[in-house]
């Protein structure tokens, strides 16, 4: 099957942070996917509707809407993430948001896919006490997506997607190669052609790092990203304040804009 009107609902990774940056672009797995898309079909028009730091909730209140006006035959909806993270989490709330998106989506005619999470405590060490979540929000994910025949890429059970050469520098977003992959699965899930399960292959082995190289690099990472992460929290901030969708239209997949705008600017 081929699709002409793609629309990509989600948070920063569907953005593409973490694959490019604000000056050149961010591409992104959801913009990786339409250019497979785009290959099997040239009159493919893409709208990539994520914003960094949107939690279930704004995604479904914001995004789901504007997707709807666009009439897409694909979406993809990737939420609650950002969810995860939080004081407070509730995951029955979390995939009832979600699963409404799904529900009004697949009502719509679109034809809807989404990722499960990974195991974000074998990314970052000091997450390991959230895997309960990531195992309930994931089983509440397959559930909905059961019940809207929505397609569901399962990344959770596999070892090498918390490999850290599929993690940038602040281990929050996809690399390049991890936004390669993760386009490339949902390809393969959605039977696109030329796609197959190479996405599927594990890394090749790292040597290991010294005991003094390792307490560097969680030093560095400490100071320089989670110290400003917990910063934005405590000042009841997001990185996606004030920033707007970077693709709100759909518009050919060729068109390579860089970011939403930020409210100051």
């Amino acid at each position: 099957m081929t699709y002409t009107r793609y629309v990509a609902l989600g948070d920063s990774q569907t953005e593409g942070i973490g694959d490019g940056d604000g000056v050149t672009g961010y591409r992104g797995w959801a913009d990786r996917l339409a250019e497979h898309l785009d290959r099997a079909d040239p009159d493919l028009r893409y709208a990539n509707l994520a914003v960094r730091g949107k939690v279930a909730a704004q995604i479904h209140a914001e995004q789901l809407p504007a997707a709807l006006a666009l009439r897409p035959d694909l979406a993809t909806v990737s939420a609650g993430m950002n969810d995860l993270t939080r004081p407070g989490f509730d995951a029955a709330r979390v995939a009832d948001h979600v699963e409404d998106m799904f529900a009004q989506l697949t009502a719509a005619g679109a034809h809807v896919a989404t990722v499960t999470f990974p195991d974000i405590g074998r990314i970052i060490p000091l997450a390991r006490p959230l895997l309960p979540r990531v195992i309930d929000l994931n089983a509440r994910l397959r559930e909905a997506a059961a019940r809207h025949g929505v397609t569901v890429v399962d990344i959770f059970p596999l070892a090498f997607v918390t490999d850290a050469r599929m993690w940038s520098a602040d281990r929050q977003h996809a690399s390049p190669l991890g936004h390669t992959r993760l386009a490339a699965a949902v390809a393969h899930a959605l039977g696109l052609p030329g796609s197959d399960d190479t996405w599927t292959r594990p890394l090749p082995p790292l040597p290991p790092l010294s005991p003094w190289r390792a307490a560097q690099a969680e030093a560095r990472w400490l100071t320089t990203f989670l110290g400003p992460w917990i910063g934005r929290r405590l000042r009841g901030r997001s990185s996606g304040d004030g920033r707007t969708a970077k693709r709100p239209l759909l518009t050919p997949v060729t068109d390579q804009p860089i970011s939403g705008k930020s409210g100051s600017s």
